[in-house]
């Protein structure tokens, strides 16, 4: 499988990162933001070609947080050389689809938003087809199940895993800043994968939405057949 890891923050941090990486053998960079302040247009490509010129692997620049591409900035992004796609975690489709419109075919677009599968019909109707799943680092079967529906037309499977599973889960995350994180530790740890506790400022999910995930994840398991 292609190991795509993160680099950022500033230039010069993300190519160390980025040479890291490079010894470890991985395939593909996710550039992830810079650091706390907003920055204009000409300075968010600029970034990006000074870790381009860097490194001989491919990157993925990821939007979100103060990183937000204009149609125009993407277009400039596809003339990189060595800058191949574009995650989006903003959720602002009409933005993603005027950068989709500006991009080459052959340019890659990701839905990287939080609990992606609860927008994946949204993004695909601009273009974007693909997501990231975190679902899928902790329950495979659900995630698999979901994409398979997804892709086959399945709404009514879609719908139930949706409503049963994918928006109480989104509900969950939703009441502790962080959750996005700790609850995917969380349920990796319920499925036997010792990953350990998230590292502060994040907290552990407390008791009585430990249990809660713990439900929630026997019951989306159970409407794919899978086992807790």
């Amino acid at each position: 499988m292609p190991v795509v890891a993160g680099t950022g923050y500033g230039w010069a941090q993300a190519l160390r990162f980025a040479r890291i990486a490079e010894d470890a053998g991985a395939d593909a960079l996710l550039v992830m933001p810079h650091y706390l302040t907003a920055a204009p247009q000409d300075g968010l490509v600029a970034q990006m070609e000074r870790i381009a010129a860097g490194t001989r692997l491919p990157l993925i620049a990821y939007q979100r947080g103060q990183v937000a591409y204009t149609a125009e900035s993407v277009r400039r992004l596809t003339r990189v050389p060595g800058v191949i796609g574009l995650k989006d975690g903003h959720s602002d489709l009409d933005r993603l689809q005027r950068a989709v419109l500006a991009a080459p075919d052959d340019f890659l677009f990701f839905n990287g938003a939080a609990t992606a599968e609860v927008q994946a019909r949204a993004y695909a109707a601009v273009g974007v087809p693909a997501y990231s799943s975190a679902v899928h680092a902790f329950a495979p079967e659900i995630a698999n199940a979901f994409f398979a529906a997804l892709r086959g037309g399945d709404t009514g499977t879609v719908d139930k895993l949706l409503r049963d599973f994918y928006v109480p889960l989104v509900e969950l995350r939703d009441r502790v800043p962080g959750y996005a994180v700790s609850l995917v530790k969380a349920a990796a740890r319920l499925r036997g994968c010792p990953v350990g506790p998230v590292r502060a400022p994040l907290t552990d999910p407390s008791p009585a939405d430990l249990a809660a995930l713990t439900t929630l994840l026997t019951t989306g398991l159970d409407l794919v057949g899978a086992a807790l």
